[in-house]
């Protein structure tokens, strides 16, 4: 088990990343205080509720086969899961109309969250020993001293032994002044990498019942005219509450987009599906703590999980967290967490070979 050295880890930003590098530190006896600029934790995990209290996801919504950190912690945690609706046909919609696509062709075998996505990281901050997560606590500066780093907020100041940076990288170098101590390399690459969902609106639409699987319809669909360039089943289990996701570029006017969209889902679905009992738009290009100035501009996603996020910056000190900085899965939840997991372990390697004394040495 670590020594408490006095100097904390410090964990800026209690998404999916941050609190699992939170939990692997504090179970590992680590001092640790995650920082969170938002008033909740979850960054991109977000869920709304239905009427009747079923989840909504307004952020990262699936899971898939083969990704066992978070079938691993979905059963930890209790917040269960469903198989995402895909049975029946899709749509394509294009300048010449609407066409049906036998055996959807669009969703791939993905898993839901019962509770929604957003349950996985509010009971991760729950399980934190009291007084680690630190919410509505921006980090605006980061200085490294001869012996550790200084985290600098609003109101306080933190001195570090690491950090564990887990918040977009572009958005790291655009919110936080590192005062020219990164290389510019790294500066180059950070300020170029693009944010997951950093450029989109995710819209939800809520109805009375699934009534398009009574038209054979999977609820799924793409689209070449848009807003909505994909569509997804978001029914909860058992068709309830019912519900249709899909994803449009940023950058509408809310007001047009909610128009444009309603109009897209009647001529896809049907006059049903132009009176949802409620449109929610989360437009994650206009979140402060999630998406940067020129996050439209970032488009080069071969950037992610690139070689300098898997070594630690500002004198082995400074650790990347983010899905975006995942060698494996990156811009799923699963990425998140093994980012996570690979920087918590980085720290306590490094603090416990600084607490080594080589066999022979002499003082």
């Amino acid at each position: 088990m670590p020594h408490q050295d006095g100097q904390p880890v410090v964990v800026i930003g209690a998404g999916a990343a941050g609190l699992t590098a939170a939990t692997v530190l504090t179970q590992a006896g680590c001092n640790t205080v995650c920082l969170e600029a938002r008033d909740r934790p979850g960054g991109r995990l977000l869920s709304t509720r239905a009427d009747d209290g079923a989840a909504l996801d307004l952020g990262a919504t699936w899971f898939w086969d083969g990704e066992k950190r978070v079938q691993a912690l979905t059963t930890r945690l209790g917040v269960g899961s469903f198989q995402q609706y895909a049975a029946g046909n899709a749509l394509f919609q294009d300048a010449s109309g609407v066409h049906r696509l036998p055996d959807n062709p669009v969703d791939s075998s993905a898993h839901r969250y019962v509770a929604g996505a957003g349950a996985l990281t509010d009971r991760m901050a729950a399980e934190l020993p009291a007084g680690t997560l630190r919410l509505s606590t921006p980090v605006t500066a980061v200085r490294a001293t001869g012996t550790g780093l200084t985290v600098h907020t609003p109101d306080t100041l933190h001195h570090a032994s690491h950090i564990v940076l887990a918040v977009p990288p572009a958005l790291a170098l655009e919110r936080i002044d590192f005062s020219d101590q990164l290389p510019a390399g790294l500066v180059r690459l950070a300020s170029a990498t693009p944010v997951w969902m950093g450029n989109v609106v995710k819209v939800v639409a809520v109805y009375p019942s699934p009534f398009w699987r009574a038209e054979g319809l999977a609820g799924a669909a793409f689209s070449y005219t848009g807003p909505l360039q994909e569509v997804h089943d978001m029914s909860g289990p058992h068709g309830k509450p019912a519900a249709l996701f899909g994803f449009a570029r940023a950058g509408a006017a809310t007001s047009v987009l909610r128009q444009v969209v309603t109009d897209q889902l009647t001529q896809l679905f049907g006059p049903e599906a132009g009176g949802p009992l409620a449109l929610h738009l989360q437009d994650w290009s206009a979140e402060h703590w999630t998406s940067t100035a020129s996050v439209h501009n970032l488009t080069d996603y071969s950037l992610f999980g690139h070689r300098l996020y898997q070594q630690p910056a500002l004198n082995g000190r400074l650790h990347w967290a983010s899905t975006e900085t995942a060698s494996d899965y990156a811009g799923h939840i699963e990425g998140a967490l093994a980012a996570g997991e690979r920087a918590a372990h980085a720290v306590l390697t490094a603090r416990s070979e600084n607490q080594i004394t080589p066999r022979g040495s002499h003082v």
